[in-house]
C-alpha cells in the first residue's frame, strides 16, 4: 500500500501530516509513506528528520491582487500540476492526504482526477483557501473545529475529529512534570509561550505581569520568550530590579509536553495545534491571537475555544501588562471559574484525533 501526504509552508500544516503518517504506520506497518512539498517550505528541513522520503513540486501561493507575482504564481501552478501528474503516474498511490497550505493543492487535485481516494485535514476554525477548493474534489474533510464545517460547500463528507497531536503530549502527569522542571507542586503554574520564535507583544505584557507576580507564594510562571527575544527581555527585567525564583524565564522550552503537563493556566497564541495540545491536557488559557495570521484564522480559533468556556481572549492590539495581569489575578482568586475552564478545555480535547483520522482515511481505500 502506498500513501502520499502533503502539507507545507508552516509547521501548522507539516506536523499534523507527520502525526497522521506515524499513526498510519502504526495501523499498517508495511505501508509505503512519502511526502510532497516544495523546496521553499519548512517541510524540506522537517520531513527528512522524521525519516520519510520527500518529493518536490514547483508551486507558490497567490496574492489576492493582480500583479507580476500573481502571474508568476500562475505559471508555477501549471508547473506544479505537471510535477504532481508525474508523481501520481510514477508512484500510483492508493491514498492521498492533504493537510493544508498551497503545496498540497496540485497533488491532491491531480490524485482526485485520477480516481485515487483523497481526503484533507483542516486545522483551523477558518479554513484555508486551498482546502476550501480541494473540498470539492476529495471524499472526506477532517475538521479540527466543528465551526469550520460551514465554510465547505463541496460534496465531501465532513467529519469533526479535532486536530492530531503528538502522542508524547499525553505521556506526563502534573506530578512528574513539576518534579522534572523543578517547580513547586503547591503553586499554580502559568505557562507562557508565543510560539517557537516567541511573540514580542506577549513578552512586553508579561514583563509587567511578571514583575507584579514576582515573590508571590501561590503562583509560578514558566515563560519561553523565544531565542531572538531572550537577551533583551532579561536585560529589561534586570533593569527593572529583577524577579524572584517563582518566575522562570527561558529562551525556549525544549520539552513542551512536560511543560504542558505542569501548567494550570496558559498564556498562548491560538495556532490550531498548540490549542489542540492545551485542550488534550485540559489546560485553560488566556489567548492572544496572532493578528497577521492568514484570514485572521487565529482569532477564529480563539473565539471558538472561548465560546465553549475554555479560554479568555485578549486581542493583540489591546494587550497590555495590566490586562493580562488582571485576567491572571482574576482566575487565581476564583478557583471555581478556573476549574470550570479546565473542565471545558478537557471536554474540547480530542487526544485520539490522529488515530481516528488515520483509520478513516485508510478505510477510503476499500470504498
Amino acid at each position: 500500500m502506498k500513501v502520499i501526504l502533503s502539507g507545507g509552508g508552516t509547521g501548522g500544516h507539516i506536523y499534523p501530516a507527520l502525526t497522521i503518517a506515524d499513526q498510519i504506520k502504526k495501523l499498517c506497518p508495511d505501508v509505503d509513506i512519502s511526502f510532497v512539498g516544495t523546496q521553499q517550505g519548512l517541510e524540506k528541513d522537517i520531513i527528512p528528520r522524521y525519516g520519510y522520503p520527500l518529493k518536490f513540486i514547483e508551486v507558490a501561493g497567490f496574492r489576492r491582487s493582480l500583479s507580476l507575482d500573481t502571474l508568476r504564481s500562475a505559471a508555477k501552478l501549471v508547473a506544479g500540476l505537471y510535477d504532481a501528474y508525474r508523481i501520481i503516474k510514477n508512484e500510483r498511490p492508493d491514498l492521498v492526504i492533504g493537510t493544508g497550505g498551497y503545496v498540497c493543492g496540485p497533488i491532491v487535485f491531480m490524485a482526485a482526477l485520477h480516481g485515487i481516494p483523497c481526503c484533507i485535514q483542516e486545522q483551523n476554525a477558518m479554513p484555508g483557501v486551498t482546502n476550501k477548493i480541494l473540498s470539492r474534489y476529495v471524499r472526506k474533510v477532517f475538521l479540527g473545529y466543528k465551526e469550520a464545517g460551514k465554510y465547505f460547500h463541496g460534496k465531501a463528507e465532513l467529519e469533526y475529529t479535532g486536530n492530531p497531536i503528538r502522542t508524547e503530549i499525553l505521556e506526563h502527569t502534573r506530578e512528574e512534570a513539576v518534579k522534572e522542571l523543578g517547580l513547586d507542586a503547591a503553586k499554580k503554574t502559568i505557562l507562557v509561550s508565543g510560539g517557537s520564535r516567541g511573540a514580542r507583544s506577549i513578552n512586553n505584557a508579561m514583563l509587567e505581569a511578571e514583575l507584579a507576580l514576582s515573590g508571590r507564594g501561590d503562583v509560578q510562571v514558566l515563560h519561553a520568550t523565544g531565542d531572538v527575544n531572550y537577551e533583551a527581555y532579561m536585560a529589561e527585567i534586570a533593569k527593572r530590579g529583577g524577579v524572584d525564583d517563582n518566575i522562570i524565564i527561558k529562551p525556549y522550552l525544549h520539552n513542551m509536553p512536560v511543560a504542558l503537563a505542569a501548567a494550570d493556566l496558559a498564556v498562548f497564541r491560538s495556532g490550531a495545534i498548540g490549542l489542540a495540545e492545551l485542550m488534550a491536557k485540559g489546560v485553560p488559557s488566556i489567548l492572544v491571537p496572532y493578528p497577521y495570521a492568514t484570514a485572521n484564522h487565529q482569532e477564529f480559533n480563539a473565539r471558538a475555544v472561548a465560546a465553549k468556556g475554555a479560554a479568555k481572549v485578549i486581542l493583540d492590539k489591546e494587550l497590555t501588562g495590566e490586562k493580562v495581569l488582571e485576567a491572571v489575578e482574576h482566575l487565581l482568586l476564583h478557583q471555581d471559574e478556573l476549574t470550570k475552564m479546565q473542565a471545558a478545555a478537557k471536554g474540547l480535547g480530542k487526544p485520539q484525533a490522529a488515530e481516528v483520522i488515520a483509520s478513516q482515511a485508510l478505510a477510503l481505500i476499500k470504498k
